[in-house]
């Protein structure tokens, strides 16, 4: 739903204006290194070429503002060899490089060898010699290992360093700061090993620490555009930035105009209005307030505000670089002197969408996640932004700002605090974990631990080696090993179902086998007749493996520490909220566990170790649905971790718990009761209506994102009428109600009746047009045919288009006609959508549509 500018445009009471200090034309930043702080919170790393030290970021909540200390240490980079100290002196090429500080002879644990090695540390005078540039690296010279993790992530596993927690300088030395109280969790987790209750209270130091209430600045822009299709390229910025909008978390708002006729009169309530002569003083104030706040939010800010901001100071407004508080990577920009979270990157990660949100939202817009999580939206505007009014244009900018801050304030700053806690779980500074993928927070957390066990990091080929590839066969192709088991649905409508969820299940079986890549396939021969079900692989008896361990601490604490106090209503709502926080950050790293070490992406690599998971997860859901056979219990379906059960008495389910817990050494619960739950044959698959009407919906093409309106629309009210059935009786009325839409749908598609927006695709582009080299998706042959006529879409936007009968088979709506639309490929749309759900109720798309005799009517279940 979008908003009105009726707000924005209702004039307010006059009020005296009030006197702006004139902008700054010459910009210069310098951070405070204070020799003494008290409690302040690491939020922030960087090198500095120059000084050739790690600096870090530290944020005092006392004064809002962030500080810096330089390591005084003495850490260099460096990277490690498994060749000797003499060998290595014999290397003409290694010892003659300007990069080489020297060499020191040291000792590792080698997980793969199950041994204490010898190794030489080779240091190096800054991180490009060890690697990172296109050649002449010591990497290049030598086998190296540890060559490819980025200095500033080495110095902080190096000197134990725990983002997101508090810290004290004192006569200029970094301290700890002040730690939580640990509660008491012994009695609840039911495990004697040292090594692992050590985890668990490091954990819980973690997260149990409070999180300060950070100070920040959401910062949106527009530019002119000549084009009005156009949007401006952020590495040319050619033109003029003509509005920018700052919304403080301390209740600042402002809205910087470029004078232009008309600006001056611009006033809307409650927002301070400032109106600057010339583009150099906009973007000085601009600078000015990002230099202010210790924290800085934007939508899309890597590759279009600050990316442009930097651009059009630089290269057209006479501005120095040390003016600018703006850095650029390549596909990041952050800012100088404080933290820079862009809200676009965080929200776009798959595992914060579905596991973090549920997947309340389902494109990656800021209109669309804000719809979801705050219900509004952005302003609706009639023309482009280069041809608005001065105040529709001040009004639409700063509600996009406000919008940006509002997904860090709501359901009690949930996004900054689930950021915080990430952080501490991946030992990643918030902007970097911001950035990454969650392997990126698993590869950073297992590597941390490496670190602080003294072992060596394996090379990726070394692992694949050593423990070899996968001995199933996958029944999906293009996977690489057989994976979860689906049980055959009994089609059909199944009233009074218990679905059995296994807790956590890969996290799980990963801690109870003792999985990692250090105990699969070990080399002690008494361990080969611990074997894997299913599978020639066996696990080690000997040692416990550092993932087992890790993951497995994650999971306890998730599932016997956080997930219950997220609902115990005894606790203040603060504390709710925050449990509610960590046991969400959690499910996030926990549900990707698992899948990242059968990624050829990942550092640590492991393809036996994901396929041993995989394979018991099949042995305990074939042995469960045996015992509760066995208990008489009826199974309707399985999927991976889950069971559908005819509903028995309790104590028959409370057996079957019983038995996995102690057979299995897994935790079944009861996840959730349905009313009715309605199976096709199609596995993954199912709609399930809870007995307050709820409906859920799993793998129905109707509730997937990128589906027409028309389909959405329809699919939705055949829901609504599956939800008011109670009785298998109520479903000869459904049938009727059924039958009619799907006709009425079929029909209007027939005689063209919806519009194109009715029938348009909606897909998000994920990079800009030019990138999509090797294949190029539909919704990108539509952008290409925009961009032909002028136009340009940028990553992030949505590209609307339809099905038609000529030249690609894909028309942009902009320039589609309803003449053109390939009606037999929507029918095959309708036809996938409702088939999945009538084959469960019994009923038969082509009998409905008259494609057939209607010979099959739903009888009863």
């Amino acid at each position: 739903m979008m908003s009105s500018l009726d707000h924005y445009l209702t004039k307010p009471e006059p009020e005296t204006p009030k006197p702006r200090a004139p902008a700054k034309t010459q910009l210069e930043f310098k951070p405070e290194t204070p020799r003494e702080m008290d409690q302040s919170y690491f939020v922030g790393a960087a090198y500095d070429g120059e000084r050739r030290a790690v600096f870090l970021k530290l944020y005092d909540p006392q004064t809002e503002k962030i500080q810096f200390w330089y390591d005084n240490t003495g850490h260099t980079p460096y990277c490690l060899s498994k060749d000797t100290l003499e060998n290595l002196r014999k290397n003409k090429e290694l010892m003659n490089h300007p990069g080489l500080l020297g060499l020191e002879p040291a000792r590792r644990f080698d997980a793969l060898e199950g041994k204490e090695i010898p190794v030489t540390i080779v240091l190096a005078k800054d991180p490009l010699s060890i690697g990172g540039r296109p050649t002449g690296c010591i990497r290049d010279i030598i086998t190296a290992w540890e060559a490819d993790i980025r200095y500033v992530e080495n110095y902080i596993y190096d000197r134990h360093l725990e983002p997101g927690m508090s810290y004290n300088i004192h006569q200029g030395d970094l301290k700890p700061g002040t730690s939580a109280q640990v509660p008491a969790v012994r009695e609840a987790i039911e495990e004697k090993d040292e090594e692992y209750r050590k985890l668990m209270e490091r954990w819980l130091r973690l997260l149990e620490y409070p999180v300060p209430n950070y100070r920040r600045l959401a910062l949106d822009i527009e530019v002119y555009s000549p084009i009005e299709t156009r949007v401006p390229d952020p590495t040319a910025a050619e033109y003029k930035v003509i509005c920018a909008s700052l919304c403080g978390s301390d209740g600042s708002k402002r809205v910087l105009l470029l004078k232009q006729t008309g600006t001056e009169g611009v006033e809307l309530p409650g927002i301070e209005v400032e109106v600057y002569d010339s583009e150099p003083e906009l973007i000085s104030a601009i600078f000015t307030a990002v230099n202010d706040y210790p924290f800085v939010l934007t939508f899309n800010g890597d590759d279009f505000d600050l990316r442009y901001l930097f651009h059009r100071a630089l290269n057209h407004l006479g501005f120095y670089r040390d003016q600018i508080p703006i850095e650029l990577g390549r596909e990041s920009a952050t800012v100088k002197y404080g933290v820079h979270l862009d809200l676009y990157k965080f929200f776009f990660n798959r595992s914060i969408q579905v596991y973090a949100f549920s997947n309340r939202y389902r494109e990656v817009t800021l209109d669309a996640v804000s719809e979801a999580l705050l219900e509004t939206g952005k302003l609706d505007i009639s023309a482009s932004v280069s041809r608005l009014s001065p105040t529709e244009l001040a009004a639409y900018c700063y509600q996009d700002a406000e919008l940006v801050m509002n997904l860090t304030t709501f359901d009690g700053e949930v996004v900054m605090k689930l950021i915080t806690a990430l952080s501490r779980i991946s030992f990643l500074p918030m902007e970097d974990m911001a950035r990454q993928g969650v392997s990126g927070w698993i590869r950073s957390m297992l590597f941390r631990e490496h670190r602080a066990r003294g072992f060596i990091i394996p090379r990726s080929e070394e692992i694949t080696a050593k423990k070899g590839s996968t001995s199933t066969t996958a029944v999906i192709k293009g996977k690489k090993y057989k994976g979860g088991m689906v049980v055959d649905p009994v089609p059909g409508v199944h009233f009074d179902v218990a679905v059995l969820d296994f807790a956590s299940l890969y996290p799980s079986i990963i801690k109870t086998w003792n999985l990692g890549y250090e105990t699969i396939l070990c080399g002690h021969p008494d361990c080969r007749t611990n074997k894997i079900p299913d599978t020639d692989h066996w696990v080690c008896r000997h040692r416990k493996a550092m993932e087992s361990q890790l993951v497995g601490s994650l999971r306890d604490l998730r599932i016997h520490w956080y997930k219950p106090r997220a609902k115990d209503k005894g606790l203040s709502s603060e504390k709710l909220t925050w449990y509610q926080v960590v046991q969400n950050a959690l499910k996030v790293v926990l549900n990707a566990s698992y899948g990242v070490f059968g990624s050829d992406r990942f550092s640590l690599y492991c393809p036996p170790l994901a396929e041993s998971t995989a394979a018991v997860g099949r042995y305990a859901i074939t042995n469960t649905i045996q015992e509760a056979k066995r208990l008489g219990i009826e199974v309707f379906y399985g999927d991976t971790d889950s069971l559908f059960l005819g509903t028995p008495a309790r104590e028959k389910l409370d057996e079957l718990i019983r038995w996995s817990k102690k057979e299995l050494g897994m935790e079944l619960e009861v996840d959730k009761n349905y009313r009715y739950v309605a199976l096709s044959l199609r596995k993954k698959n199912y709609l399930g209506v809870h007995p307050d009407n709820k409906v859920d919906i799993k793998g129905l093409t109707g509730k997937k994102r990128h589906i027409p309106e028309f389909l959405k629309n329809t699919f939705t009210q055949l829901v609504e009428i599956l939800g008011q059935v109670k009785t298998p009786i109520d479903f000869d009325v459904a049938r009727i109600k059924i039958k009619d839409l799907v006709q009425d749908s079929y029909s209007k598609l027939r005689s063209r009746k919806y519009s194109l927006n009715d029938l348009a695709f909606n897909m998000m582009i994920g990079k800009s047009v030019s990138a999509y080299t090797k294949t190029t998706p539909q919704h990108v042959k539509a952008a290409q045919q925009l961009s032909n006529k002028g136009g340009d879409v940028r990553a992030g936007d949505l590209v609307s288009f339809v099905k038609v009968t000529t030249g690609s088979g894909v028309k942009p709506v902009q320039l589609a006609s309803i003449h053109e639309i390939d009606v037999e490929k929507y029918n095959e749309y309708i036809r996938s959508t409702f088939e999945q759900v009538l084959d469960a109720v019994g009923l038969d798309y082509e009998e409905l549509t008259g494609a057939k005799k209607l010979t099959s009517f739903f009888s009863g279940a």
